[in-house]
């Protein structure tokens, strides 16, 4: 019987692909270097998140940069290599890392929000929408001073410098992970319309 989608030999590297990406980007870069530096378990510290926002309110700004990297880079590693192998990996492998973030297997699932991976696998798959999607970010940033607000922002810009800059394709892989940055952010949507949302450089109390 024939399969409509192909048939193992021709799917496994797109699986090979995801499968990659998603353990590529399930390592949780801020809980491993704030640990390293002796500074505990981040998930205790301010929003409990593993990103770098959170690492910055832990006091530690060299961390916190090298977490947006770290967080960033295996983004862009996964669309990069994968890519060597043609678009279509280059997107699943994007994805994965993304997702693999967001919830980690190592981490009973409960990862970062995604927003330096995002900004990663932009880069790495169209980098003038990535760039774009940073400028965003950076703007938005200083002008308000709020990092979720910036980050919602620069992912609600990505599906359309995507397409404008991009294809389709590339597009629809930035309006998935732009509902997943949505989702994520749920809790700082609520803070922010109580007026409770800390700016960027506030130490948020456990």
């Amino acid at each position: 019987m024939p399969a409509p989608l192909g048939d193992f030999s021709y799917l496994w590297p797109f699986w090979v692909a995801a499968a990659f990406g998603y353990f590529l980007g399930s390592i949780p870069f801020g809980l491993v270097l704030t640990r390293l530096a002796g500074l505990g378990d981040i998930r205790k510290v301010g929003s409990g998140n593993i990103g770098a926002t959170n690492v910055l309110r832990a006091g530690n700004k060299g961390l916190a940069a090298l977490t947006l990297l770290l967080d960033g880079g295996k983004g862009a590693v996964a669309v990069l290599l994968a890519s060597m192998y043609g678009p279509d990996t280059a997107v699943l492998a994007g994805g994965g890392a993304f997702i693999g973030h967001l919830f980690p297997i190592w981490l009973k699932f409960n990862g970062g929000k995604g927003v330096a991976t995002f900004l990663g696998v932009m880069l790495a798959i169209n980098w003038p929408s990535g760039s774009l999607c940073c400028l965003t970010w950076l703007v938005v940033a200083q002008l308000l001073r709020y990092s979720s607000v910036a980050a919602l922002v620069a992912a609600l810009a990505g599906p359309g410098y995507a397409y404008y800059l991009g294809n389709w394709q590339i597009m629809e892989l930035a309006a998935f992970m732009t509902l997943l940055v949505f989702i994520r952010h749920h809790q700082n949507i609520r803070r922010l319309i109580k007026g409770e949302e800390p700016k960027i450089g506030t130490k948020k109390s456990t």
